[in-house]
């Protein structure tokens, strides 16, 4: 039950509460990490959610992050992996990614929150005098704000479970913020409707030829410390573990045998909701929440499907998609195009593999772009921003366009293909875009115009889902089969309004547009097997069962020309 708590400044009780809000009504299982980091809370509250989902559960997923950036915006990859930009404009952590793939909804800037973002309310609220003079601590008004949040997902959502992972480490002093806030949300809306689960790490030192379960167990006994009990240990590792790993778990902090739950490796991420389910995940969390009477037996047939139809176990073809780009040392830069790709390989029985070109180094003239391409079905460009690597995949692009190597240009690619075109079909010798040099001759790449006053970087792109307008008779209408779309952008260049006359009389198509305003957003050349650019990100709307149209055109023109 909800204890009394009010928003009153005199009352040490501070905890804003939206109107009409009800502990119990929505439920909450809240995923953090012990060990180290990296072992998969993305995936596995994806998973989770999935696993939930499919039980009849009306389930939405949330993040605290803890660094204190408002958002993800901007973020080099190589700190945090790629930028998930969602349909309402949010720039956010790649996990976000996973969510909306695992559970196939839109998500917005509600399910993505940073310590950041807290501190940043709570200074403006401080500014107008909201807390009526009174001293603004930690404990409770930053606690007190972390769970407005989730409790305005409830009734925003209506959810029956809300998942919320917690970003880094149990004891990371950054998302102690959102560890304390767990602790009094569950002491506010009773333990029956906060279900904790921690993912732990089970080491196998090679040294020692055993698991050795002792970090785990101080991982999580630091948990315990900070007042939060788990309710479920999910045991993370290589291989397999013994029953007597878990046993030693199990009595040293204190959580039953039966929630204490193994869960090695697999050869493929969407196979994990599954096996979860089999190992008692899900039947463990609805059995804190008591909804296991209510959503106990749904579900097993349609997970089933679901599993089967995502698992490429006997390869009709097998294809290799170079992808060019500046930050190939992380593939987590890429990971929704790498996921997209992913799902149309199930959609054709194909697997696709994925060969690395690092344009940075072509540029420096450590390799030319016709040995690197070598043994490529086809070319992908992915977004970027600024001067390296440019000229690296703009050779990249010349090498796909003359020998009919099927290519995807994606937001920046769809902009060096447009640079390439230029170069070298139309002549314009020194055609470039204003971000790499603002006093190119041709400048074929231009800033948005709205764009040009701007002074911060952080939320001021054009960001978010659009209208695309799609011309008939084109491959992007075939692809499609609609005249209007919605993808989601992430820019601040397009193409010149003053040369899209050139470049169409030298034949290349623009067919998609922004309708009244005049910003290019897909590109095609028809006398390719397939060249296609797209303004937008269209991995970021790509799901298992329903890849992108553009990855699976591009897919099957790859496997066509094998």
């Amino acid at each position: 039950m909800l204890i009394k708590i009010s928003d009153k400044s005199s009352e040490e009780f501070y905890t804003p509460i939206p109107e009409g809000y009800k502990a119990g009504k929505t439920k909450y299982v809240i995923i953090t990490g012990s060990v180290i980091s990296g072992i998969g809370k993305g995936v596995f509250s994806s998973s989770l959610g999935k696993l939930l989902l499919d039980r009849g559960l009306n389930v939405t997923q949330i993040k605290l992050e803890a660094y204190l950036n408002v958002d993800s915006g901007t973020l080099n990859p190589y700190r945090h992996g790629e930028v998930f930009v969602l349909d309402d404009g949010s720039e956010t952590d790649m996990d976000l990614g996973s969510y909306e793939r695992f559970i196939d909804r839109n998500l917005t800037g509600d399910s993505f929150i940073t310590s950041g973002k807290i501190y940043k309310g709570i200074i403006e609220k401080e500014r107008r005098g909201d807390y009526l003079g009174r001293d603004v601590q930690f404990i409770p008004h930053v606690t007190g704000e972390t769970k407005m949040v989730l409790r305005n997902l409830a009734m925003k959502s209506k959810a029956d479970v809300i998942l919320v992972e917690i970003g880094g480490t149990v004891g990371d002093f950054e998302n102690m913020f959102a560890l304390e806030a767990i602790r009094e949300l569950r002491y506010e809306d009773g333990e029956e409707n906060v279900c904790v689960v921690n993912l732990t790490y089970i080491l196998e030192p090679s040294s020692v030829g055993e698991f050795k379960s002792k970090a785990a167990q101080l991982g999580i006994k630091r948990l315990i410390e900070m007042g939060i009990q788990p309710n479920v240990i999910v045991c993370r590792s290589e291989n397999p573990i013994p029953n007597s790993i878990k046993e030693k778990i199990s009595m040293n902090v204190n959580v039953p045998l039966d929630k204490v739950i193994g869960a090695h490796n697999l050869t493929n991420i969407y196979k994990i909701p599954l096996f979860l389910r089999k190992q008692g995940v899900g039947d463990a969390i609805l059995d804190i929440l008591n909804l296991k009477n209510k959503f106990g037996k749904n579900g097993d047939k349609k997970l089933k499907d679901w599993t089967q139809k995502m698992t490429v176990e006997n390869p009709s073809k097998e294809i290799t998609i170079g992808i060019a780009g500046k930050y190939t040392g992380l593939h987590d830069s890429y990971i929704s195009i790498l996921k997209a790709l992913e799902h149309c390989g199930a959609k054709t029985n194909s697997k696709v593999n994925i060969k690395w070109i690092e344009t940075t180094a072509l540029e420096k003239g450590k390799g030319e772009a016709k040995k690197e391409m070598k043994g490529v079905d086809g070319l992908i460009v992915p977004g970027g921003f600024g001067t390296r690597g440019a000229e690296g995949k703009i050779a990249c692009i010349k090498h796909a366009r003359e020998n009919n190597i099927p290519y995807l240009g994606l937001c920046y690619g769809f902009q060096m293909a447009v640079i390439e075109f230029a170069r070298n079909v139309c002549g314009l010798k020194d055609a470039n875009t204003t971000e790499i040099d603002q006093k190119c001759k041709e400048d074929v790449i231009c800033i948005l115009p709205e764009q040009e006053e701007l002074d911060g970087l952080g939320g001021t792109m054009r960001l978010g889902g659009y209208d695309v307008f799609v011309k008939e008779g084109t491959q992007a209408f075939k692809l499609y089969g609609e005249k209007k779309i919605r993808e989601r952008f992430r820019h601040r260049f397009n193409v010149n309004t003053k040369y899209i006359d050139v470049l169409e009389k030298n034949g290349l198509v623009f067919s998609g547009n922004a309708g009244k305003k005049r910003i290019m957003q897909i590109l095609e050349l028809p006398s390719h097997p397939f060249f296609f650019g797209t303004q937008f990100h269209p991995e970021f709307t790509s799901r298992p069962l329903k890849p992108n149209p553009c990855y699976l055109g591009f897919v099957k023109a790859c496997l066509n020309k094998k």
